[in-house]
C-alpha cells in the first residue's frame, strides 16, 4: 500500500453508508491476473439493497475478537466501470477502459482491485455512464440462453426494473410473441420501448390468482424481484403445461418452501444461476454488440445519477422504487 489515501463509502449500519479515508493500493498490491482501476461509475443493483437495509454482507471481514463479519470497505456494490492504472492481467494495459464486477462486491472506492476475468474493455465510443449498462444487460443475456422455445412464447417477467425491462427487451429481441410484465408499480410509460407488450399494475400474487384458473398460461416466467418467497411460488402456480421458471432474483434465506406438487403436475423446469467468472468477458461483449444493435434501450435506462459522496442518497433513492424510475448510478 501507498501512503496516499483514496475514499471509500461502506454500508455502516442499516440504511446508513460512511465514508472512510484508507491506503491507496498500487501496482505492489496486485497478485497474479489481477488489475487494480480507478473507478469511475458504479451501478446500484437490486441484489445490493438488502445489504443496504441491514442483512449481513457476504465476503465480509471477521473481527479479530470474533463476531459477526463487518462489511468489506466499498460494499456493498458489484457493477463497475473503471480505468486500468496497473495490471498484471496480461491482457488489460494500463489505461484500458473497463466494465464488469467487483470481484469482492466491494465497487464504492476510489482504486478497486479487481481479478481480470471479471471485467471487460468496452469500446471508448461508449460514455462511462452508459457502459455500466453492459454489466446488468450481461447478466440478462447469459441467463436468456438456458431458457428453451423462446420463439413464439408467451413470457412473463414478475418485476419490472431494471433488471425486469432487460429481460422484457431481450426475450423479446429473441423471438418471444408476447410478453407480460408485472408490477406494483406502473412500467406503461416506458413499455414498448422495452418490448412489453401488456403491463400489468399488480402484486404478483394477485395476478397469479387471475391466471392461475386459465387458459392463458404463460410458457416461461422470469422471476426477476428475489428477497422472498412469495414472487416464486406465484411463478409456480401461473406457468403453462411444460413451462419454465427463470429465478433471477437473489435469495435472502438459505432454504425456500415450494409448491412443489403444483411444479409436478405442469411438468415444470426451474432455472436459476448467476454469471460465473469464465462467462463474463463472453456475456459483456455480447451485451456491447446487443447495445449497439438496439440503441433506443438506452436513454430511458439510466434514470438517476448521483456523485459517490452522495452515496447515501443514491442508495435510499434506489431502495424506494417509483415510475419513471430505472437504473440508479454514482459518478466519480
Amino acid at each position: 500500500m501507498s501512503t496516499a489515501s483514496m475514499w471509500t463509502y461502506t454500508v455502516a449500519g442499516p440504511g446508513t453508508i460512511a465514508e472512510t479515508r484508507v491506503p491507496r493500493p498500487t501496482a505492489a498490491d496486485l497478485g497474479d491476473g489481477q488489475v487494480l482501476l480507478r473507478v469511475m461509475v458504479g451501478g446500484i443493483c437490486g441484489s445490493d439493497l438488502p445489504f443496504f437495509r441491514g442483512l449481513l454482507m457476504p465476503h465480509g471481514v471477521v473481527p479479530a475478537e470474533g463476531g459477526p463479519a463487518e462489511p468489506r470497505l466499498g460494499s456493498p456494490l458489484h457493477e463497475v466501470v473503471g480505468e486500468v492504472v496497473a495490471s498484471q492481467g496480461a491482457d488489460l494495459a494500463v489505461g484500458a477502459l473497463v466494465v464488469g464486477w467487483a470481484t469482492l462486491l466491494d465497487g464504492m472506492q476510489e482504486y478497486l482491485v479487481v481479478d481480470a476475468v471479471d471485467v471487460f474493455e468496452y469500446s471508448s465510443e461508449l460514455a462511462p455512464s452508459v457502459a455500466i449498462m453492459l454489466q446488468p444487460l450481461a447478466c440478462v443475456i447469459h441467463a436468456v440462453d438456458v431458457l428453451r422455445e423462446v420463439p413464439g412464447s408467451h413470457v412473463a417477467v414478475i418485476g419490472v426494473g431494471s433488471i425486469g425491462v432487460l429481460f422484457a427487451h431481450v426475450l423479446k429481441s429473441a423471438g418471444a410473441a408476447r410478453v407480460t410484465a408485472i408490477d406494483r408499480i406502473d412500467r406503461s410509460d416506458i413499455a414498448a420501448i422495452y418490448g412489453i407488450d401488456e403491463m400489468v399494475h399488480s402484486t404478483s400474487d394477485r395476478w397469479a390468482a387471475g391466471v392461475s384458473g386459465g387458459a392463458d398460461r404463460p410458457g416461461i416466467v422470469v422471476e426477476a424481484v428475489g428477497h422472498q418467497v412469495g414472487t416464486l411460488v406465484d411463478a409456480t402456480r401461473t406457468i403453462a403445461e411444460g413451462g419454465q421458471i427463470y429465478y433471477f432474483g437473489i435469495p435472502d434465506d438459505p432454504i425456500y418452501p415450494f409448491p412443489m406438487l403444483d411444479f409436478l403436475r405442469v411438468h415444470g423446469r426451474l432455472y436459476s444461476g448467476y454469471t460465473p467468472s469464465s462467462a463474463r468477458r463472453s456475456a459483456l461483449r455480447r451485451a456491447e454488440e446487443y447495445l449497439r444493435a438496439h440503441p433506443e434501450i438506452v436513454a430511458p435506462y439510466i434514470t438517476d445519477s448521483f456523485e459517490f459522496s452522495r452515496a447515501q442518497d443514491a442508495f435510499a433513492k434506489a431502495n424506494t422504487p417509483a415510475r419513471g424510475q430505472l437504473k440508479v448510478i454514482l459518478e466519480a
